[in-house]
């Protein structure tokens, strides 16, 4: 009776050397269920269960990289774009992500990929391109709330790519081109009103002082002797024409 006993107790003994003791790392945490109840969250280190009467599930709370699938999704000014981005979580609170989650991985899959959709499809195009720290915010902020009751945290959402077809790539490029044609052509303009304005200031103070239309005359042509012309035109001032046209009534 004695030796059964014996045998008994070797082998319990036994049993919980071999499935009773866990040795988890400093990154990894215990669910321990008793009878199956929650009973407590156990690590780092060296941690003993009971056999039979405990179960546990290991938890890790390193940060995890979630790729999240190319997403097809119409933007809000109806232009058809595929995004993919990047999801960075860790679980913070191991018995929440156990008891009130199925899978807390794939759940956060999905929910990923259901946000980006949602998120994305009520910006314009321009805004994904030029505003994706402000989007990657607002994903990472919307993320985090919802998966709070399965305590993960949700550290950064990153958009990596939008892609576009290449007849809409054709027409940004032409709608970039009108644009910088449109920007030319403003500019110009604005140089033809700034040039009008300085001549109309120039003419006058010329009219004005009739000494320096006479400098103004004289400066004229030495520009033209300058030039290496067979023919030169001088123009005759009218000033210069009403002088000698009194000196002849003069006469």
């Amino acid at each position: 009776m004695d030796s059964i006993l014996l045998f008994f107790i070797s082998l319990f003994a036994l049993l919980v050397l071999t499935n009773g003791v866990r040795v988890l790392r400093e990154y990894e945490r215990g669910v321990v269920f008793f009878l199956g109840r929650f009973y407590k969250v156990k690590g780092p280190g060296l941690i003993v269960i009971i056999p039979i009467l405990q179960q546990m599930v290991k938890v890790t709370k390193r940060t995890i990289v979630l790729d999240v699938p190319p997403q097809d999704l119409i933007s809000k000014d109806n232009i058809s774009v595929r995004v993919n981005a990047v999801v960075y979580f860790k679980v913070e609170k191991p018995e929440l992500a156990i008891n009130n989650v199925e899978d807390y991985y794939e759940a956060t899959s999905q929910l990923s990929q259901t946000t980006l959709r949602s998120i994305l499809g009520q910006h314009d195009l321009d805004e994904m391109l030029s505003e994706r720290d402000k989007l990657n915010h607002s994903l990472q902020s919307i993320l985090d709330k919802q998966t709070d009751k399965w305590g993960i945290k949700i550290s950064a959402v990153e958009i990596k790519d939008i892609d576009l077809s290449e007849g809409m790539i054709r027409a940004i490029a032409r709608q970039a081109e009108a644009e910088r044609e449109r920007r030319a052509k403003i500019i110009n303009a604005e140089g033809e009103l700034q040039s009008a304005t300085m001549i109309q200031k120039a003419a006058k103070i010329l009219a004005e002082e009739p000494n320096a239309m006479q400098l103004r005359y004289l400066q004229a042509l030495t520009d033209v002797s300058n030039e290496k012309s067979s023919t030169i035109v001088f123009p005759l001032p009218i000033e210069l024409a009403q002088l000698i046209s009194n000196f002849n009534k003069g006469k």
